[in-house]
């Protein structure tokens, strides 16, 4: 609204407002609240965290009937906003027409951000609850399809999420 040339607001900030002691005010007592919450520390490595089945840990292929869903589209390399995945296709005699025959995640590069989940119209890579990653040099880092496939069992929880979720 203008008046005059003047803009108006519908309710303006009394002198008390305007000091922002309020606003600290609120700040202090959240802050006073959490000191007195009850802690939760883990004793690591004894003692481990077991993520829900929304936690986003490192990405791995889905595997089901020791055949892998995968069909080598390329869209979760396309997808990637890290460029950490490599996919390269070729034929295959089953019911399928493609499989990966390379199909490599460098975990350096992967920011986790489940891109690679979301896209992929067979259910054939996701985000598992693991998320210890260890390496002691660049190429340990680099997984291939023998230390990234997963069976439909070992996933259940996070295959179920999914579907309840989409």
């Amino acid at each position: 609204m203008q008046s005059n040339g003047k803009m108006i607001r519908k309710k303006d900030l009394n002198i008390w407002q305007k000091s922002y002691i309020p606003e600290i005010l609120k700040g202090v007592r959240q802050t006073i609240a959490e000191m007195f919450k009850p802690k939760f520390t883990y004793s690591y490595p004894e003692e481990h965290f077991k993520p829900n089945s929304s936690f986003r840990g490192r990405p791995v292929l889905v595997k089901e009937n020791e055949v892998e869903r995968c069909v080598a589209c390329g869209l979760c390399s396309r997808v990637c906003p890290a460029l950490a995945i490599e996919v390269q296709a070729s034929e295959t005699p089953l019911e399928k027409e493609r499989y990966p025959i390379v199909f490599e995640i460098n975990m350096v590069r992967c920011i986790f951000c489940g891109f690679c989940e979301e896209v992929c119209p067979e259910e054939a890579i996701v985000m598992s609850n693991e998320y210890e990653l260890v390496f002691s040099n660049q190429e340990e880092a680099v997984f291939g399809k023998d230390r990234l496939l997963k069976s439909t069992e070992e996933l259940r929880d996070r295959l179920e999420f999914l579907r309840q979720n989409r």
